[in-house]
């Protein structure tokens, strides 16, 4: 087994930097907004798992089980030599691919992409041991503005699962997926896993859910903030919301405050006013419509090859290549 590899383009410093940043800004707008990279801390990560297994949220086992069934056609069309994976995570659904890939095709490289050095050391350790066949190539970074750094060599497959492609809005994703065209070579490929437009009813507890555990995730920003910036927020005189924008397609999660408060943030030398009722929007997840995504793809120069859907239509997985 040849040792993982680990490429460090993110440090903790450049996390607090941006986290600064992204406070200053979203804390001075009109109307307050924080970005949703900032739900995950440990403990933030943890709840989040939680969130997948609870019976209101379909997505993350729509998806496993719609890859778990066509894993083996998408390998043998992308017969890709080095699979990319941005955000990989703990990387437990990138198994079936890597499965699939090494089995129908030429794979010789891994490549999960993280913020987490942590996470992503454990994740390459297990997939080295795993696949020992397989070089694996850990690259920390953000993925939104550091895909200059992911390495080239072989036909590569970039992997962006978990519907994540809907917390960016339309500028944000245009952006992006032009950013992911421009590293790849003509030909290449990218894997895209994306949420569909479906009944509120269904959708809208997915992100409330009874037992409370997304109010506690939507929260945990406020306690990244505490804890990292030397914030004095109140977390529990926060209420979690979770709706539907039928305009915009895409479920927004909130926090508002409970009562009219100040909070101050010491290492910005910052001081917010809340009014009883404000809300602050802490995340989107857009979701889509297959027409939508094509045309999106489309002018970010992919041709979409192949489109599979779950037999309820929930959920989507998108092989577009690079025109």
């Amino acid at each position: 087994m040849t040792a993982p590899t680990l490429e460090i383009h993110l440090s903790d410093d450049d996390l607090t930097s941006a986290l600064r940043a992204d406070a200053r800004l979203g804390l001075t707008a009109s109307p307050k907004w924080l970005p949703p990279k900032w739900f995950y801390d440990a403990r933030g990560s943890e709840l989040f798992e939680q969130i997948t297994e609870l019976p209101e949220y379909y997505p993350t086992r729509t998806e496993r089980a719609l890859l778990e069934r066509v894993v083996g056609e998408i390998a043998r069309t992308a017969q890709a030599e080095v699979l990319v994976e941005l955000g990989a995570g703990s990387a437990a659904k990138t198994r079936l691919l890597l499965t699939a890939l090494t089995a129908e095709g030429p794979l010789k490289t891994y490549v999960p992409q993280d913020v987490s050095s942590s996470a992503l050391r454990a994740a390459a350790d297990e997939i080295a041991e795993e696949f020992p066949g397989l070089a694996v190539h850990g690259v920390v970074s953000d993925f939104t503005d550091t895909l200059h750094n992911l390495p080239g060599g072989g036909r590569r497959m970039i992997a962006f699962l978990g519907g994540t492609i809907g917390n960016l809005i339309p500028a944000e994703r245009a952006e992006f997926l032009s950013s992911i065209h421009d590293v790849l070579e003509p030909g290449e490929q990218l894997l895209l896993g994306a949420g569909l437009v479906i009944d509120p009813a269904v959708l809208v507890p997915a992100y409330d859910d009874a037992a409370g555990v997304t109010a506690e995730f939507n929260r945990n920003v406020l306690h990244v903030l505490n804890s990292r910036l030397g914030a004095d927020f109140a977390p529990e005189k926060f209420e979690h919301i979770a709706r539907w924008d039928t305009d915009h397609e895409w479920i927004e999660m909130r926090l508002a405050a409970t009562e009219d408060m100040t909070v101050t943030v010491r290492d910005l030398d910052l001081t917010v006013q809340f009014a009883r009722g404000e809300q602050m929007r802490t995340e989107i997840s857009a979701k889509f419509r297959l027409d939508g995504l094509d045309a999106e793809l489309a002018a970010s120069g992919f041709a979409t090859e192949q489109v599979w859907t779950d037999p309820d239509n929930r959920f989507a997985l998108v092989l577009a290549a690079r025109g």
